[in-house]
């Protein structure tokens, strides 16, 4: 692993590619780190924003690499916007606020079962999928209801 790593989502993101036989090279490591720094979440456009001596089509490879590993998540925003943020808990889903644009963590996919047998019943083998619920959170909830 390359000696400048120190931060720990940079080390878990370098050790989880190393694991998986990848290159451990300084783009993927300032790709990591360009993440690691990015707060609760962003899109590629601020990412390679935060790296510009990284070609563009690096950036966006090297996202795709870190969500098919599933060290990332994408979060599909309500204005067709693709985020991005750093996949703690694993699977899980979103809920995204309409009004302030907040997204919070859905835990436990308590439907997947659910949507795998209903996909196979029509053929169809499920090899992964996201969900987003949109309305009000908590905060945007009460200032509405208090209005």
């Amino acid at each position: 692993m390359p000696a400048k790593a120190h931060h720990p989502l940079v080390e878990e993101s370098l050790r989880r590619l190393e694991e998986k036989g990848y290159r451990l090279t300084g783009t993927r490591e300032d790709v990591a780190r360009a993440v690691a720094q990015q707060g609760s979440h962003f899109t590629a456009e601020l990412l390679c924003e935060a790296l510009p001596r990284v070609g563009r089509a690096t950036v966006y490879r090297n996202i795709k690499l870190l969500v098919e590993m599933g060290f990332l998540c994408r979060v599909l925003m309500e204005d067709g916007e693709l985020h991005y943020q750093v996949s703690h808990k694993g699977h899980h889903h979103h809920l995204i606020c309409t009004y302030c644009g907040q997204s919070q963590d859905l835990l436990n996919c308590d439907f997947q079962g659910m949507l795998k047998e209903k996909a196979s019943a029509q053929g169809f083998e499920v090899e992964r999928h996201t969900v987003e619920l949109y309305g009000r959170c908590r905060t945007c909830a009460s200032e509405a209801t208090a209005a």
